[in-house]
């Protein structure tokens, strides 16, 4: 139920899979789905599918397609082992806000050619660093995205960095969920409150929930801080985000 695409984009051509539930018929509500730090493997596959099985397509692109295309992760190796972060962390540096602009714009223009998805407004949903891409295209295309949502979201408000999405979310009309790991170290409490204050005095209509017991990369199954009944929960919240907002 899935099919792998290149999208045209302004630093190059973004690999991408699009995903529709079985026997779908039509074009559906379109989803995009950013992979967290490990990129595109097997677990996303499975978890972009399970979103769209609720009736929506989903675009999943390789976040890192200026620097490899398709999975980044060697098989048989994890995102964590020491060998393999240190590319990992050199990739996501080159997601800049302003690679970041380009690629929306790149995502959309894919969203509005391709068959499967079907006109109006979409969903965003990131994991670990990428809860910050889906929060700013929901503040970038304001028009476009109807809801928002970050699980186990990394660095959302750090009080020194000026690029931070916090200081972007005054323009953000639609709906806005996350999911935070408890005692997440990446995301700690005073992140989590400065971004939920910015969200209020914006007038964003938002939802925050800790996950209690849950840590860091709770949905990723690859990962031994996977979580199942934390990954169920998620899929529950954003199931209904998506149901009252697409």
């Amino acid at each position: 139920m899935s099919r792998a695409i290149e999208i045209s984009a302004a630093d190059g051509t973004i690999d991408a899979h699009v995903f529709t539930p079985e026997g779908a018929n039509g074009p559906l509500p379109a989803v995009v789905l950013f992979t967290d730090i490990g990129g595109l493997r097997p677990c996303y596959h499975e978890k972009a599918q399970q979103i769209a099985n609720h009736g929506y397509a989903v675009l999943m692109p390789n976040v890192y397609y200026r620097d490899a295309s398709g999975p980044v992760v060697p098989e048989g190796k994890s995102f964590r082992d020491p060998d393999v972060r240190p590319t990992l962390v050199e990739y996501a540096d080159h997601l800049t806000p302003e690679a970041q602009s380009r690629d929306f714009v790149a995502l959309l223009g894919c969203i509005d050619n391709e068959a499967e998805f079907a006109d109006g407004k979409i969903g965003a949903v990131g994991y670990c660093m990428t809860g910050a891409f889906a929060l700013r295209m929901a503040a970038e295309h304001a028009d476009r995205v109807a809801a928002a949502a970050g699980f186990h979201s990394a660095r959302l408000a750090e009080a020194d960095d000026p690029n931070s999405p916090v200081h972007e979310v005054g323009t953000i009309e639609g709906r806005v969920y996350f999911g935070h790991a408890d005692k997440d170290e990446l995301l700690p409490p005073e992140q989590i409150a400065r971004m939920d204050e910015a969200l209020a005095a914006a007038g964003v209509h938002f939802t925050t929930e800790l996950y209690k017991g849950a840590a860091h990369g709770f949905t990723a199954k690859d990962a031994p801080s996977y979580d199942a009944a934390a990954d169920d929960l998620h899929h529950k919240r954003l199931s209904l985000l998506l149901e009252e907002t697409l």
